[in-house]
């Protein structure tokens, strides 16, 4: 069969051009119950706060990580409404190494902005991190928020980069908000009093620079970084693992002999599974979480007793963990 005519698109040349950042987002939420339950809810947070509190260009990309039908259309929508440039979905969760290198490869941008899917973005925060990463030499990431512990681990090139550069200085104290601490806890499952206690006698450090300033340290649940800087740090390899890969990405960079920093100000916060009492009335959340609190209140006092039974939670603990794994696969199954 001949062909028919040309095509119209041959000659022309797209208008597109990417913006500097990347915004991107990776989501992984198979099941609507148990440890899920409220994670669809977080995304519309992350999401929302991003999109309304983002006040220089950028360009959206989310990664659907092998979640449910549920989340999926609900992404899928907002890449018809335009709220999302680029959304990238696999099948089944690949591993958040592999997702990463989805993302990292796939960006336009010179600057990737990353974050997990249960992140708030305060009011501009953006610009204070892009001013970090322009101001400071060499720098391969940076945060928006100071958190403690995260000093103790892959700060060694910023030490390093302090010792040879004259123009560099180091400020040590306590300089972090206990509220961003106990916040950071209690996202996180950590009894804030233990990890108070446990960080008593640790040191905050700020790096000084022509005027400006940065806790010497990064997250990697979000950050700010160079797009071919995370291309060097990503391990080559696949390993299929679901977690705990993110430390590797963290090492990497640091061996690269890149700085690590955070913003002085808080202008992200990682909130975990769990709505924040704080953050429960955003947007149009504001409805559905009322009427979860009611519900939920009913089950407390019966959550209480039962859990008082010896041996009951170590118990539920390993049911709940069957279950997981069951409904899991079943709703992989069905995709």
């Amino acid at each position: 069969m001949r062909r028919i005519g040309v095509n119209p698109a041959r000659d022309q040349v797209a208008g597109y051009r990417p913006a500097r950042v990347t915004a991107a987002v990776l989501t992984y939420i198979p099941v609507m119950e148990g440890y899920f339950t409220e994670r669809l809810d977080i995304l519309k947070v992350c999401l929302g706060s991003l999109q309304q509190n983002t006040d220089v260009p950028v360009d959206l990309m989310v990664f659907n990580n092998g979640s449910c039908q549920e989340v999926s259309a609900y992404l899928e929508n907002l890449r018809l409404e335009g709220k999302i440039q680029y959304l990238l979905s696999s099948r089944e969760n690949i591993g958040k190494t592999g997702a990463l290198k989805m993302i990292f490869g796939a960006a336009p941008g010179e600057i990737v902005a990353y974050c997990d899917d249960d992140v708030y973005h305060y009011p501009g925060w953006l610009e204070p991190q892009l001013e970090l990463l322009d101001h400071f030499p060499n720098v391969g990431m940076v945060s928006g928020v100071g958190i403690r512990i995260r000093f103790r681990d892959f700060i060694q090139s910023n030490m390093d980069y302090a010792e040879k550069d004259p123009e560099l200085s180091l400020e040590y104290g306590r300089f972090i908000p206990d509220e961003w601490e106990r916040d950071f806890c209690l996202s996180t499952g950590r009894d804030p009093e233990v990890h108070g206690r446990n960080t008593a006698d640790m040191q905050d450090i700020i790096l000084h620079y022509h005027g400006k300033k940065a806790f010497a340290m990064a997250n990697h649940f979000q950050f700010i970084s160079p797009r071919e800087v995370l291309l060097q740090a990503l391990m080559p390899e696949w390993t299929g693992r679901l977690m705990r890969e993110m430390a590797a990405l963290d090492k990497a960079v640091e061996k690269l002999g890149y700085l690590r920093l955070s913003t002085m100000d808080r202008k992200v916060r990682h909130m975990g599974n769990a709505l924040p009492k704080d953050l429960s009335e955003v947007g149009p959340l504001a409805d559905e979480r009322s009427q979860k609190r009611l519900e939920n209140n009913k089950s407390s006092f019966l959550s209480k007793v039962i859990l008082k039974i010896p041996g009951m939670r170590k118990l539920l603990k390993s049911v709940y963990h069957r279950l997981f794994i069951i409904l899991n696969r079943g709703q992989l199954d069905r995709n």
